[in-house]
């Protein structure tokens, strides 16, 4: 009966979409056409998003290359990006540094690669994704080791997320080189405490890979590039959670329950090479996605065409779209493709964050391309500053 449900559920999709054009019937469902033509949309992220600037503290012991982890209510978690430095940063909000923390070793208590690194403020922990041994390492917020736990085996966490007091919710980004029977559940609730976990089942036919390879005249694989968007995505109180072999985006609950949320036509598993649908950016009244095409070009080295989409609840209408921050002129800016992959975003409060180098902001700075708390700001960096934290908020 559940499987005979799932079908009608899917047809009353795809019907919901048939309107044809760029109107949708019915605001329940959203359909999207990947290889229709839009009509294009300009928008001003402060129309519909607060933003905030946040400078970083900088002094000597707070020098970072800012990556972004995790950002709660009272605190922010960075990584240093470069390979070779293992610091942990943590700042408040306000950008003041809090303390440095470094636990790169060999030990069971350290790790050796960090991937990423997810907040759990309410619990007073973070923990850390180390990626090549296939361990989540937890600490508490001064770098105390609590525990650790493994993760699943032949699994590749690449995106983790606080799910609950109890638990993460995460995506396995692992890739086979080989097409080889890949089909499984690739979005998993893991426990806290141990690790163990359930896993979150999303149909589809055959598994298809954001991954492309070049092999030489005698089969070998000498090169690959990968398509490096994010599947899984916060969006309120719920997670969107977006499996590239399947046609459906589904909204997944704090009770554990999965609705489909986007479909998209025509099928991935019909085209070749396939263009892919990814969820950004999700508003009350934007829904912010991008198509990206499979195709890349290894002698040029550029590739995966993309196109940026919003759907617009209000008209009940998608566009090609282009986002400006009105305080950067000039400077277009994507919803989704700019989100850092391996960021985890407070719920309820944050929609994303970027970071800007303090380099170009002094150099936009000169130009008189800022304005407002932005130029502000920047009229205190110097080029070796660290970065300016900026924070798209929902508004109230």
């Amino acid at each position: 009966m559940k499987k005979l449900n799932l079908i009608w559920t899917m047809i009353l999709l795809v019907m919901a979409g048939c309107g044809g054009g760029n109107k949708q019937s019915t605001d329940a469902f959203l359909t999207v056409d990947v290889t229709a033509n839009y009509p294009k949309k300009e928008l001003i992220l402060q129309d519909f998003l607060d933003v905030e600037y946040i400078p970083l503290e900088t002094n000597d012991e707070f020098i970072t290359s800012a990556n972004i982890q995790s950002i709660g209510k009272e605190i922010m978690i960075f990584r240093n990006m470069n390979r070779g430095a293992n610091d942990i940063f943590i700042f408040d909000r306000n950008g003041k540094g809090l303390r440095k923390i470094n636990r790169f070793g060999q030990s069971g208590e350290e790790y050796t690669n960090v991937l990423g690194i997810t907040l759990d403020e309410e619990n007073g922990e973070m923990f850390v994704n180390n990626h090549y041994p296939g361990k989540v390492l937890v600490y508490d917020l001064f770098g105390d080791f609590k525990r650790s736990f493994k993760q699943r085996k032949d699994f590749f966490y690449d995106q983790i997320g606080n799910f609950d007091r109890n638990h993460l919710i995460c995506h396995d980004g692992y890739v086979e080189y080989e097409k080889k029977d890949t089909k499984r559940n690739f979005f998993l609730i893991v426990s806290k405490q141990d690790g163990s976990i359930k896993e979150i089942s999303i149909p589809y036919k055959e598994k298809k890979s954001p991954l492309i390879v070049l092999r030489n005249a005698n089969g070998k694989i000498v090169n690959d590039r990968s398509i490096f968007n994010r599947e899984l995505i916060p969006f309120q109180d719920s997670w969107i959670l977006a499996e590239l072999s399947a046609d459906t985006i589904y909204r997944y609950s704090q009770d554990r329950k999965l609705t489909p949320f986007i479909v998209r036509t025509p099928s991935a598993q019909t085209m070749t090479p396939e263009v892919f649908l990814f969820p950004g950016v999700l508003t009350d009244r934007y829904y912010f996605m991008q198509v990206v095409k499979k195709e890349y070009d290894f002698k040029a080295d550029n590739g995966f065409p993309r196109t940026d989409l919003v759907y617009d609840r209000q008209e009940k209408a998608i566009f090609e779209c282009t986002v400006y921050n009105e305080d950067f002129a000039n400077k277009p800016m994507s919803l989704v493709y700019e989100i850092p992959m391996f960021t985890m975003i407070s719920k309820n409060e944050i929609a994303f964050m970027k970071r800007l180098e303090a380099y170009e902001l002094v150099e936009a700075y000169g130009k008189g391309l800022l304005k407002g708390k932005l130029k502000e700001i920047a009229a205190t960096l110097n080029e070796d500053s660290n970065a300016v934290i900026m924070l798209a908020k929902y508004k109230k």
